[in-house]
């Protein structure tokens, strides 16, 4: 046991040590100094025309493209007439005819490679572009969308010259000329998954980026020509949805990629009925993100935020319907809204933003109109302090809870940071809330149980099932959805098939 005397002589230090610890101040708040990223490493000019056969067209009308999180003007981009996208038709049409669908496999596979790597050595400068124009966090610019790109590019031009495994016996060819309308929420990253299979199918592409967000596509024909890719294999013309209508009815196209929202996916189809030509439509989601009651709730947690506020909810597989098995409801809206106070909202150039601008005033009006019908149906909403900037589009992360099936926030697309949390006691019961939509694009299922993961995911209709986690994508896994989210897959060997006829309906093989 040892003297009086010892004893005190061990103490005492430690005694005096806690006493000196006592008095030194806890800081009670931490602040993030600020880390903006450069806007030097982009070079945006002042007027962009369309880019058709190698060369840039001066546009016969322009529109403005702004930064929505300080509504600065950015740049004059080209409103394509019709006349004008049928002339990159033509360039398209003659590209494929005259040299592209002909040449080797291999080496239509050596461009891919060289605009995979440009991307990468250029990947700061598309960052920087991506975050201005369209107002996504460089976090997840830099980190997300520039190496999914590059993947893309990267993963379809080992696929050029081996299309005779891809589809054995089938005898693949390309299609020809193929019109992709990309949207908004994922300027580089969307035309990657259009142009990459495409190009190394053998066709050649006309592309219409978003209205809001061309910068992107426009700086990518300047990697087009680091590549020196032959001219015409890949056209760029922009404006607003009378440019995309144009290229959908233009006879010269023979395959319509489209990645929008439900409303206009319909119209496409509607306008394409018997024409012959190849459609492929990836459009809107209400996804369900389900907890079970066994799950690691901190790491669900994370993965709820990463699903519904990652890229500020402009995700068309955003989990924006969070599902909670009811005996574990309160320590997980609990958890949800502590978490909600640490989210950084500002600045999409500062390094430190989780949350940056909504893309555009009407997308901003969009998601108001919504939350208030939340309000006005008797939803709880949650709304953390956050301090907005005064210029730009910006809304606050948002949770609803006790909110009913018939909401309208359960069964709408928001497009925003606005999540809406139902219960369920049992897995059948967790199956038929998730299905309760005209949407089947994607779920995600929280559980330790590899047997209940299994289960759910043969259940749910949605064309992609994350387990214990949230957005994650590969290019050689397909995406696609059911029911009013579209059909067709990009990504992977299935996203080759769209852009590919077959000799013979049946295998030769066979």
């Amino acid at each position: 046991m040892g003297s009086p005397m010892l004893r005190a002589r061990i103490t005492s230090p430690l005694t005096e040590l806690d006493r000196k610890r006592e008095q030194t101040p806890v800081p009670k708040e931490w602040a993030y100094a600020p880390a903006p990223e450069s806007r030097d490493v982009v070079s945006i000019e002042d007027r962009y025309g369309h880019f058709v056969g190698g060369q840039w067209l001066e546009p016969s009308d322009t529109y403005t493209t702004i930064s929505p999180a300080t509504e600065e003007t950015l740049a004059e981009v080209g409103q394509a007439t019709p006349e004008e996208v049928e002339g990159a038709v033509a360039a398209a049409r003659e590209a494929f005819e005259n040299g592209w669908s002909g040449i080797a496999p291999a080496e239509r596979a050596k461009y891919l490679f060289r605009i995979a790597r440009i991307l990468q050595e250029r990947s700061r400068e598309f960052a920087v572009l991506e975050s201005l124009n369209g107002g996504k966090p460089i976090k997840e610019s830099r980190d997300v969308d520039l190496p999914l790109a590059a993947a893309h590019f990267f993963y379809y031009a080992g696929w050029a010259d081996k299309l005779e495994y891809a589809f054995p016996n089938r005898r693949p060819r390309p299609i020809g000329v193929a019109g992709q309308i990309i949207p908004w929420n994922f300027p580089l990253l969307m035309l990657s998954w259009k142009i990459a299979p495409a190009l190394a199918a053998g066709n050649t592409v006309v592309l219409k980026p978003a209205e809001t967000t061309p910068l992107s596509a426009l700086l990518f024909a300047d990697v087009l020509r680091q590549a020196e890719l032959p001219p015409g294999v890949v056209n760029i013309v922009t404006g607003d949805g009378r440019a995309g209508a144009a290229l959908v009815k233009s006879e010269g196209v023979d395959k319509i990629a489209f990645t929008g929202s439900t409303e206009v996916g319909k119209a496409i189809q509607r306008e394409l009925a018997g024409t012959g030509k190849r459609l492929t439509l990836e459009l809107g989601g209400k996804a369900a993100n389900i907890i079970f009651d066994d799950a690691a709730l901190d790491q669900a947690v994370e993965g709820i935020v990463n699903g519904i506020y990652f890229n500020q909810g402009h995700v068309c597989c955003a989990g924006s319907r969070l599902l909670v098995q009811e005996s574990i409801y309160e320590p997980v809206v609990e958890k949800l809204k502590r978490r909600l106070t640490t989210l950084r909202v500002g600045d999409p150039l500062d390094k430190n933003t989780d949350v940056g601008a909504i893309n555009s005033k009407q997308q901003l009006d969009k998601i108001r109109e919504l939350v208030e019908a939340g309000e006005d149906e008797g939803a709880e909403i949650y709304q953390p302090p956050c301090r907005l900037p005064e210029k730009g589009y910006w809304f606050v992360p948002t949770v609803f809870t006790n909110v009913a099936q018939s909401y309208r926030i359960a069964q709408e697309e928001i497009f925003g940071p606005v999540l809406s949390v139902l219960t369920f006691r049992t897995p059948e019961e967790a199956v038929e809330k998730a299905n309760n939509t005209p949407y089947g694009l994607s779920a995600g299922v929280w559980t330790e149980k590899g047997s209940r993961i299994l289960w759910m995911a043969e259940r749910l209709r949605a064309g992609v099932v994350w387990a214990n986690t949230f957005n994650r994508f590969d290019p050689t896994s397909p995406f696609g959805g059911y029911k009013e989210s579209g059909f067709g897959r990009e990504g992977g060997r299935h996203g080759l098939e769209p852009y590919i006829n077959f000799d013979g309906s049946e295998p030769s093989g066979g």
